[in-house]
């Protein structure tokens, strides 16, 4: 099986590929993890609303970094940006290849804020070392002492979720018993601790309905990253 999920879909639209997620078979949505954002502890930048303040007066001076170009971090800026009057296409994001080139960027200061999953950060926000100014979830997380981005008055909820597929041409027999592994291994114990560790949200789906899913993602990922001048 193969791991996917809301990255490898915008990376899908943004590098347009010869291999399509079509090609193989939809197993199961697992997970969501929403993105934590965070500035350095030292930064003049104390909430969520001090670096929109900072975004009106002058977009290009808040460099937000994180994962590649198209990942829903890059899209829950553009979307933050747009909801406050400011134009997506003036976010200044700075794309980075792996969780440890973001934080040596953040903890350097050289960028302004720096977005990814708690877990990618937890260490760094336990050391003092960075300060969270926001979560993207609907709901505040359990024991995340992030405020949501909703609860400062801006409408930006995106979870990046994870999944599974299989190899293309598969029976439906062969789904079936694969996609059964996989909701028995959700329910065993050291999964729920896997969990509750990296700050996961757990987000079963399976059949048609995470099919349905991830076209509908596919649809609304697009629309956004058009609009965002990604595209």
């Amino acid at each position: 099986m193969m791991v996917m999920g809301a990255v490898m879909l915008g990376g899908i639209i943004t590098g347009k590929p010869p291999v399509q997620l079509q090609q193989c078979t939809p197993i199961a949505r697992i997970t969501s993890e929403y993105n934590v954002f965070v500035v350095p502890a030292n930064s003049p930048l104390k909430s969520m609303k001090d670096v929109v303040e900072q975004l009106k007066k002058d977009p290009g001076s808040v460099k937000w970094g994180g994962g590649s170009r198209g990942s829903t971090e890059h899209i829950a800026a553009s979307m933050l940006a747009r909801n406050v009057g400011v134009d997506p296409k003036k976010v200044n994001y700075v794309a980075f290849r792996g969780g440890g080139e973001a934080v040596a960027a953040i903890l350097g200061g050289n960028v302004t804020v720096g977005g990814s999953g708690y877990s990618e950060f937890a260490e760094h926000i336990a050391a003092g070392k960075m300060r969270m100014v926001g979560v993207t979830s609907e709901q505040r997380l359990p024991g995340i002492a992030a405020p949501t981005m909703k609860e400062q008055g801006f409408d930006v909820v995106l979870g990046n979720w994870r999944g599974v597929y299989g190899a293309p041409g598969i029976t439906p027999a062969q789904r079936a018993a694969l996609t059964d592994m996989v909701v028995k291994a959700t329910k065993h114990a050291s999964w729920q601790e896997a969990l509750k560790k990296n700050g996961w949200t757990p987000a079963l789906l399976t059949g048609k309905p995470f099919d349905d899913f991830v076209d509908a993602e596919f649809a609304s990922l697009r629309a956004t990253m058009h609009l965002s001048g990604m595209l």
